[in-house]
């Protein structure tokens, strides 16, 4: 411990004495200069010329100029040391270069809007390298990572972090080939030690989990189910043919001293990164109003655009970061004939739904509900284990429970009505919620806490009601007995298909329950609990409910009343949707899967839920709480700020906390579209080449509509009315097929 504290501290020390260095070099440079101001005179429009700029803030850039702006091959110098040598286009870093930080690490390869994207190599301070993809300042693809503590790992990475397939070698001669997933070794896989022993088997988050084999050189073996739980983990010795005796071995050792000389380096972090230092150019893009610093009601200008630029997350830092406020200054530099004006935001006055307090009409059959799951969650149940039996999943497999009142041995006492609570197949949805990470006293704090639920305005075309959780992560939605009855039915093809493809989109469900009152009322309400696949700390700005349908696919709204609260449909699209090529390819296989599956449990009337966060239009973060920004285009209204809090928060975490998957959080691009005004009817507008950068949310929403006689004969009837290929009620093979054409139509690849 001692060796490594001594280390860092001599990182840390080389790191400061660098930067004071640079930072000399620096000044020594600007001041020796005396070359043009960047207010001079401009050359004609479109003319490329050779310039030596000093800017205002003292940053310096020398290379190629047109129209105000770097365009072609520059060096730009920041006062704080950094310098960046390379492509540019149009006042982004665009194309080949390469980046220095004033510690001496560098990147040398391939930029995208000033992101590290594409093939690049990081060379850190301290003896760090990776060399391989890069996705919007991650490690994304194939890559080979070299350790500064001498480790090396080479194989798949996803969003900055090991995922895939892999090998990590540590110095002491110990390897592990096999699965990842979030820089743990996750799946199947095999450990060898130097003295020759071997792990081969499951992992679970960076242990043996699960069935395995352990090896001697001999030729022995232990083989079972292994865990660091003792209870859970149980085996066999196997002699070699040379040994007739079990050794005095206890299978625990691996887990508390062979896996102790086998921890991850964290490796090396970059505190800051190209994206965020875009330089302020004054003279910046003339005519394009977006480029101009707004001006805040106290007369200062405001040049945050608050981009949340994504972090590589490491250990060791690169420097203070107090001292990377030179230059990050961020204006958005995009030429007006690539990109149009951002829309309008109608500003939300408040959160959606309406909170259900005392002498709300629902207000006892939330209390009903609150109590219910706080018993279902916190009744003590067996060892939760992912391989689950046939008989877990049978429809009559569930448990009915009396809340009277006045309480009873099993329940406590409440304000409510008497009830009785009904939980469906609770170790089938105990176990999804395990297998979906989902913390139990964090969804009882959520469910049943102080803060009541909140619900939807007004329910939805099938009459269910929807009610959500005051932190956002859940769902509660109403459902009919038919929809209890496919759920059901589906369930073992639903946990088999979840539980082998994790980027699933379809929805995450986590309990299935009903209430029913006693007395004269005899009233009975089936609920399932889901995620919320918009809960976000970034604000939406649009979303779309998508189905490939154009019969009354279209938002009765008129314009002016559209805020980011108003699901739009088909008809109302108006973006194209591009991926970068890794994770469109993961999309496209994925859209097939979920199809697949709900093909085959004859489902149809399903959606995809598309939710996308502008980029540019800031958003204020207070304790974490989401104000929606307004109309963010207005020059002279004042524009939210983060707060110290938020911004930190965004500077600490990737794509400010969120975790990025398929469906989540992803950063990407969207193009504008129009339609010909001579088809109303035309689901994809043409293309108009404006690009937006935004954070993208999608998922398969509404998957409980089975395709019974009731939705034949919807289709019956309005097949003789309508263009029968328009209408949603269609054979589910049918419909799967139109579904998958017209979803990977708005998506595609960007190129």
């Amino acid at each position: 411990m001692s060796k490594k504290l001594g280390f860092r501290k001599a990182l840390e020390t080389k790191v400061k004495k660098s930067q004071v260095a640079a930072k000399k070099k620096a000044i020594s440079i600007f001041t020796a200069m005396s070359v043009a101001h960047v207010d001079e005179e401009e050359a004609g429009s479109g003319e490329v010329r050779h310039v030596e700029k000093v800017l205002p803030r003292g940053d310096f850039y020398i290379g190629e100029w047109c129209d105000g702006l770097p365009h072609g091959n520059g060096k730009y110098l920041w006062t704080d040391g950094c310098m960046y040598v390379g492509g540019w286009f149009k006042g982004k870093i665009m194309g080949k270069g390469k980046f220095c930080w004033p510690s001496g690490a560098t990147y040398e390869g391939e930029f995208k809007s000033g992101f590290m994207d594409g093939q690049g190599t990081f060379t850190g301070f301290s003896g760090d390298s990776y060399k391989g993809s890069w996705v919007m300042n991650l490690k994304h693809g194939q890559g080979i990572k070299n350790y500064f503590n001498g480790d090396y790992y080479e194989g798949e990475w996803r969003t900055g972090f090991q995922e895939g397939e892999g090998r990590y070698q540590w110095t002491n001669g110990i390897h592990y080939d096999g699965q990842w997933k979030n820089g743990l070794m996750n799946g199947n896989g095999r450990m060898e030690w130097s003295d020759g022993n071997s792990y081969e088997g499951c992992w679970e988050d960076g242990f043996p989990k699960g069935n395995g084999t352990f090896r001697w050189p001999d030729g022995s073996s232990y083989v079972g189910v292994w865990s660091k739980d003792v209870k859970e983990m149980n085996g066999t010795y196997n002699p070699s043919d040379s040994s007739t005796e079990k050794p005095d071995w206890d299978p625990q050792v691996v887990f508390s001293e062979y896996l102790k000389e086998c921890k991850i380096c964290p490796g090396e972090k970059m505190s800051i990164l190209p994206s965020k230092k875009v330089p302020h150019w004054p003279g910046m893009g003339k005519g394009n109003d977006q480029g101009r610093p707004r001006r805040m009601s106290d007369g200062k200008l405001n040049c945050h655009s608050f981009s949340s630029d994504m972090h590589d997350v490491s250990a060791i830092s690169e420097g203070d970061s107090k001292d990377d406020d030179d230059g990050i200054e961020s204006l958005c530099l995009e030429d007006s004939t690539s990109r149009g004006s951002l829309p309008h935001f109608k500003t939300p006055t408040k959160r959606q739904g309406q909170t259900i307090s005392k002498g709300h009409k629902n207000y006892e059959l939330m209390l009903n509900l609150q109590l219910g799951i706080r018993h279902s969650v916190g009744r003590p149940g067996p060892v939760i284990s992912l391989d689950l039996k046939s008989s877990a999943f049978d429809p009559k497999e569930k448990v009915w429970t009396k809340f009277p009142p006045e309480g009873s041995k099993h329940t406590p006492p409440h304000q409510s009505s008497d009830f009785r609570w009904k939980d469906y197949c609770p170790l089938v949805f105990r176990t999804l919620r395990k297998l979906f990470d989902v913390d139990a006293a964090d969804y009882m704090i959520s469910i049943c806490g102080d803060d009541a639920l909140r619900e939807l305005s007004s329910p939805g075309k099938s009459g269910s009601f929807f009610y959500l959780t005051n932190d956002d992560k859940y769902m509660i939605k109403t459902i009919k007995k038919a929809e209890v009855k496919v759920l059901l039915r589906m369930l073992p093809a639903y946990y088999n298909h979840v539980r082998s493809f994790e980027n699933t989109l379809v929805t995450k469900f986590y309990g299935l329950h009903s209430v029913k009152l006693t007395g004269t009322a005899q009233k009975k309400v089936r609920f399932v609990i889901m995620g919320n696949l918009l809960c976000t700390h970034y604000t939406i700005h649009r979303r779309f409910d998508l189905k490939g349908s154009s019969h009354g696919r279209t938002t009765s709204k008129p314009e002016s009343e559209i805020d980011p609260s108003t699901t739009l449909k088909d008809l109302d699209l108006n973006y194209l949707f591009r991926l970068e090529k890794t994770w469109f390819e993961e999309f496209c296989r994925q859209v097939d899967r979920d199809c697949d599956l709900l093909e085959q449990e004859r489902i149809m009337d399903y959606s995809l839920l598309v939710g996308f966060h502008f980029r540019e239009v800031p958003t204020p973060l207070a304790s974490g709480a989401v104000t929606p920004t307004g109309n963010a285009d207005h020059e002279n209204e004042e524009v939210p700020r983060l707060s110290q809090t938020g911004q930190d928060q965004l500077d600490s975490e990737p794509s400010g906390g969120s975790s990025i998957r398929l469906g989540i959080s992803m950063p990407a691009r969207i193009e504008k579209t129009v339609r010909k005004p001579e088809c109303e009817t035309q689901l994809i507008g043409e293309p108009t080449g404006v690009f937006y950068d935004v954070i993208l949310f999608f998922g398969i929403i509404d998957i409980l509509q089975d395709y019974d006689i009731t939705k034949k004969l919807e289709h019956a009837y309005k097949s003789m009315q309508y263009d029968p290929t328009s209408i949603s009620a269609v054979d589910p093979k049918q419909y799967s097929k139109r579904f998958r054409d017209f979803i990977l139509k708005i998506f595609v690849e960007d190129t």
